[in-house]
């Protein structure tokens, strides 16, 4: 007798299971969530007796992660008991492990695509505590496990990282986990510990940055560790949005290698040609680098100081930047303790290629913005896109899919085809398989055959390479919820303009059309830029880009634009509640009134033949009191 057999919540769950593996028709009563996640295993091919080779996945050869959270799972391993404590990173690997773990112990990687459902993968899509129980995993050697995770959240953006999971022998019922208060307080020690050693590492880098730039005040000067940026006034015009990026490629490639890249080989001097940079490294960690300026055609050398250890002279080198970019890249590496931390980067400008602040390439609209949903929707889509493998973005209308659909495809140029357009989209889907990529908008809108067109590709082929843009809306039919369920291992939900209002400032000088020679850019007052942020935008960053357009092209006045510029929607701010037809009709009267009527209320009543009372309790209600 089994575990299993000691817990009859758990008993019809069994039995569905069985059913699904052999191909039954399934009870009604299967969890939704549970159902999808044993499809998605189904689909990746996950075999549930775990016949054949096992993934063994490369674990990278050093971990922050790991690092910060190895001394909190030391502490708590002694209080374990019979149960496991697993560590993974933010591709289910598993960093560290230890105790009785039950179930087969050759499991190293819990994404989906090697195991099917488990509390891990879970957690990492939710971004909460989650649990699984028994038949709820797809696993035959999971039946008799439960197992809690709980997410870690990197402090500074919000990332997951990775999860913490406790299991056991199964739970008498279907949880709560008994473990869940164990989980909760390992994730949160690690945490604690990444603020730590997170603020540790801004410490060092702002020192780092401080010290290059006391040492040549006139230089443009950027430090970047890979989470922070610090770039000096004179560096603003030559750190393009593409500099920057090949800034940061060039800091993970040092920090992933440990040492320099290849540069000429040449001798570092302390004297003659070179100056030397002193840098200092609080304890716990964190980037830091610096780049002062050097002597006529001399080399840089920097001076690294390790905590307790002495001081390592390093040599800068150069770094390939982008055709266009207009300036040159002249890297020193920061040490810490023995690791490379980050980069400190002194850019100069070519003799011919002077840059003019009115040419300064602007930031991809899809990636403008700096609010932590954003940056986590983001960076959540760049890492998927990494593998040319299907990706959906849900999201509603005029969220920005498509931009950030466009983005992760760099300079690909994919077969496009818009569902909104035709819903009958005619795709010789057999194109795909080459390898050329498909952008698929408004997926929403398909036509059945299509639908199960795409349904089989995704059978056939499930590494495809297929990014999809979705609006929810109507409930799916079954064949078109068989897609998301495809797709759902591999989704990114781009949140909504309202969800991300500290956006907007960031947006308007992406969406505003450039201005002609010898105008100045569009500028805003801070009453104005309070009403746009505070406006819901059901249309999102398209509406947004509608407005700034048409202020940009219309507007016949100089200076700022005004609170009383914008659109009356955005201008008097959102109604408290949804109106109906009718009462938007009579608040647009009565905004109109008491503009003709410069704000006199007794006036605008009058015109409109009712009591100034009655407008006052029209205006309290509908929160538009100017």
């Amino acid at each position: 007798m089994t575990t299993l057999d000691h817990s009859p919540a758990l008993a019809p769950l069994r039995q569905a299971r069985e059913r699904f593996l052999s191909g039954r028709p399934l009870p009604d009563d299967v969890p939704d969530e549970v159902l999808a996640a044993w499809r998605r295993a189904r689909f990746f091919g996950v075999r549930h007796d775990l016949d054949g080779p096992v993934h063994e996945p490369e674990l990278p050869a050093e971990s922050a992660l790991l690092e910060a959270a190895r001394p909190v799972l030391d502490r708590i391993a002694p209080a374990l008991g019979h149960s496991a404590l697993l560590l993974t990173d933010e591709r289910l690997r598993v960093l560290w492990t230890t105790g009785e773990v039950p179930g087969d112990e050759r499991c190293r990687d819990l994404s989906e695509r090697e195991v099917g459902h488990n509390s891990a993968a879970l957690a990492l899509r939710t971004r909460r505590r989650a649990e699984v129980h028994g038949p709820e995993h797809f696993l035959d050697v999971w039946q008799d496990v439960s197992a809690v995770s709980v997410p870690l959240l990197a402090p500074d953006s919000g990332q997951v990282l990775g999860t913490v999971t406790v299991a056991s022998a199964l739970c008498a019922g279907c949880g709560p986990h008994p473990g869940a208060a164990l989980a909760e307080a390992t994730a949160t020690a690690v945490e604690a510990e990444l603020l730590a050693r997170s603020r540790t590492a801004e410490r060092v880098l702002l020192d780092a940055y401080t010290r290059a730039a006391a040492r040549s005040p006139a230089r443009a000067i950027v430090a970047l560790d890979g989470r922070n940026r610090i770039v000096s006034e004179a560096a603003v015009r030559l750190a393009t949005p593409q500099v920057l990026a090949a800034l940061e490629r060039s800091s993970t490639s040092e920090r992933a290698s440990g040492a320099r890249p290849p540069h000429d080989p040449r001798s570092p001097q302390d004297t003659g040609g070179g100056s030397v940079v002193e840098r200092s490294h609080d304890a716990g960690g964190g980037p830091s680098r610096e780049r002062p300026a050097a002597a006529e055609g001399g080399p840089v050398v920097e001076r690294s100081y390790d905590t307790g250890c002495r001081p390592v002279q390093e040599q800068s080198y150069g770094v390939t930047l982008p055709d266009g970019a207009g300036c040159t890249a002249e890297i020193t590496p920061v040490r810490h303790e023995g690791r490379v931390l980050g980069i400190v980067a002194v850019l100069e400008a070519r003799a011919a290629e002077v840059p003019v602040p009115r040419l300064v390439p602007r930031p991809a609209l899809a990636l403008a913005g700096g609010s932590v949903p954003w940056r986590h929707a983001v960076a959540r889509a760049v890492e998927l896109a990494r593998v040319h493998e299907p990706l959906l973005l849900t999201g509603e209308r005029g969220s920005g899919k498509t931009a950030l659909a466009r983005e992760l495809l760099g300079g690909t140029v994919p077969l496009v085809a818009d569902a909104a357009e035709s819903p009958e989209l005619g795709v010789k889907y057999s194109e795909l398989t080459d390898g050329r990529p498909l952008l698929l908008r408004h997926a929403e809108r398909l036509a059945q055959p299509d639908v199960a067109a795409l349904n089989s590709l995704l059978d056939e082929h499930p590494d495809v390479y297929l990014l999809v843009t979705y609006t929810p809306g109507t409930p799916p039919g079954p064949c078109f919820q068989r897609l998301l369920d495809t797709l759902a291992a591999r989704s990114v939900t781009v949140p909504a303009l309202r969800e991300r209002p500290e956006d907007v400032r960031e947006l308007l000088p992406v969406l505003a059309p450039r201005p002609a020679v010898g105008q100045p850019p569009l500028t805003w007052t801070l009453d104005a830029l309070r009403a746009l942020e505070e406006h819901p935008w059901p249309g999102n960053v398209t509406e947004l880009a509608h407005v700034v357009r048409a202020l940009a092209e219309h507007r016949r006045v100089t200076g700022p634009v005004r609170r009383a510029e914008l659109p009356d929607p955005v201008r008097e701010g959102p109604a408290a509640r949804r109106l109906s037809p009718m009462e938007h009709a009579e608040r647009t009267a009565i905004l109109a009134a008491l503009r003709r009527h410069g704000g006199n209320k007794a006036r605008a009543a009058a015109a409109l033949g009712i009591g100034r009372a009655t407008l006052y309790r029209k205006l309290r209600g509908y929160r538009d009191v100017p």
